[in-house]
């Protein structure tokens, strides 16, 4: 793992304009190593299929717990999303070999989309702000395109109302990208990019696990409350994250101070812009 400081204000404007990031060797290989074992557990519990989609993924293993509060990526999420911010999914994906698309209940590709509620999230001059953003560690060989990868079109965030002209993910779109990775790469996105997940026609199987951050005054995905198994032991950050700040739902909008402890890697406007501006 990498031990270089990031330039937190290059990686926010980056952020901004592109709407994606890809950060290189953010797990060690022991780590990804270690995850690796905790989804071959998981998928020896499970009935044979060629696509596995757990959401709630951090209930499933303490292995892929310990990525709710991961020191090398925790920092720019504050930076990303502000500091009153919490888990808001947690979803581990793998996708086997499938070079003759075979359709299955468990999702083998997704077309073109963006993240969010239906009806979607409120749109201002045709542009939807950044609600949510997803961490997608990649936990398997993906360096090659066309073994699963995620498909993003780069900027789309910014176009008002865009929509590509089509949403199946196997007629290429122009300006799409396919991401590519080694095992312990992530690529950072918010739910306002569109993306897709292709088919996997390779050799190889596919495996990725999203992590993702909202503001602790949205509901989260995998939850309605985080359980006293997540909770045992935590330690005050991962308590926040996992949205246990209060009794009172109102400090969800104006917490105290001792309620949101991951300002202490808030370091201000002046290392990028304001976590809520699409500038």
């Amino acid at each position: 793992m990498t031990t270089q400081q990031p330039d937190m204000a290059e990686l926010v404007r980056q952020f901004r304009r592109d709407g994606y990031l890809i950060l290189r060797n953010a797990l060690s290989e022991e780590r990804v190593a270690r995850l690796n074992l905790a989804v071959d557990e998981l998928l020896a519990g499970e009935a044979e299929s060629l696509s596995y989609n757990w959401y709630n993924s951090v209930e499933r293993h303490p292995e892929i717990a310990g990525l709710i509060d991961e020191p090398s990526l925790l920092p720019l999420m504050v930076h990303l999303l502000g500091f009153n911010i919490q888990l808001h999914i947690s979803h581990l994906t793998v996708r086997k070999p499938n070079p003759d698309d075979i359709k299955t209940n468990s999702q083998s590709f997704i077309n073109w989309h963006q993240d969010g509620p239906h009806p979607q999230f409120p749109r201002i001059h045709g542009l939807t702000s950044i609600y949510y953003v997803k961490v997608g560690y990649i936990l398997s060989d993906m360096s090659e395109p066309d073994r699963g990868n995620t498909k993003i079109i780069p900027g789309s965030h910014l176009k008002a109302d865009f929509s590509p002209v089509q949403t199946d993910v196997d007629v290429p779109v122009q300006g799409e990208i396919q991401v590519c990775g080694k095992p312990g790469d992530a690529f950072i996105f918010p739910q306002n990019l569109w993306h897709a997940g292709a088919p996997n026609r390779s050799g190889f199987t596919r495996r990725q696990l999203f992590i993702g951050y909202s503001p602790i005054w949205m509901r989260p995905i995998d939850y309605h409350r985080a359980s006293d198994r997540l909770l045992e032991g935590a330690s005050p950050i991962r308590r926040q994250l996992l949205g246990d700040i209060s009794s009172n739902c109102f400090k969800y909008y104006v917490p105290e101070e001792s309620m949101v402890p991951l300002k202490s890697l808030w370091l201000g406007a002046g290392h990028g812009h304001d976590a809520y501006s699409n500038e």
